[in-house]
């Protein structure tokens, strides 16, 4: 299923870890960026949810939620937030049921065959639970423009 700007975000429920779990549609009139990233402890994607955590006042001052999504279980996802002092919430698609809805999925990462994992993308999700945007990166190695994501936040 392709993810439309303008069409409704498909709802979702993920753990944070064992006993929590978060629906998307528990955020409704907050706007929420989806960060998709393929895996915890790895060089770009630390970068990138490092940068998005430096910037969590500026998307929290705009009525914002980030939320970082991968397949990594949430024990792994838990024990990098932690090292690298992420301050807002990750979800474990261990089923990829996610990455499946949203287009995002990556078979084969590394070479490696029959292995599933997030590519880096960027999903902004209204109060209302419409796609304002949506960008998938070319190549898991590309980071977003963290400009165009904050600036599309702020045009809601």
């Amino acid at each position: 299923m392709a993810i439309t700007v303008g069409q409704p975000a498909p709802d979702f429920t993920l753990h944070e870890n064992p006993q929590t779990r978060h629906s998307l549609s528990d955020y409704r009139g907050k706007n929420v960026v989806l960060a998709f990233f393929p895996g915890a402890f790895t060089g770009v994607c630390t970068t990138e949810m490092c940068t998005l955590s430096d910037r969590i006042d500026q998307f929290e001052s705009m009525n914002a939620v980030v939320l970082g999504i991968t397949v990594d279980p949430p024990f792994s996802q838990g024990a990098w937030k932690a090292a690298n002092n992420v301050n807002y919430t990750f979800l474990s698609d261990y089923n990829r049921e996610v990455v499946n809805a949203y287009d995002v999925a990556l078979p084969g990462l590394a070479g490696m065959e029959g292995y599933v994992a997030a590519k880096r993308a960027v999903t902004i999700v209204d109060g209302d639970g419409v796609v304002r945007y949506h960008w998938v990166a070319d190549s898991p190695a590309n980071e977003p423009d963290y400009e165009a994501v904050q600036a599309a936040v702020a045009a809601l």
